[in-house]
């Protein structure tokens, strides 16, 4: 099975410059992976939004690099899953186009 969540919307520090530090911004944030679905085991779907929301509000990331490295690293020891994508986008920072990282 594959999970995708698109466009998980809120608000959060993040960035280098300085009003980033002070202003929460917009964070758009889109996740999908394959994991092996059987009826006693699944994944939740709402726990993986809140737990992407919860730690990005928490941690204050600086780069958007070390932001999907650090989810990575937290979906993967959380999950059994494979062929996870993340895709972080920061539709406010410039005026004229959505800025975005994925891996």
């Amino acid at each position: 099975m594959k999970i995708e969540i698109t466009d998980l919307s809120f608000k959060c520090i993040i960035g280098i410059l300085d009003f980033e530090r002070i202003k929460k911004q917009k964070v758009l944030i889109n996740v999908s992976f394959d994991y092996e679905y059987s009826k006693d085991s699944f994944i939740d779907y709402a726990e993986v939004s809140n737990l992407i929301k919860k730690t990005m509000k928490k941690e204050k990331f600086l780069l958007l690099e070390d932001t999907i490295l650090y989810l990575i690293n937290l979906l993967n020891n959380n999950y059994k899953i494979d062929n996870l994508q993340i895709k972080i986008s920061k539709p406010n920072i410039l005026k004229d186009c959505i800025v975005s990282l994925s891996n």
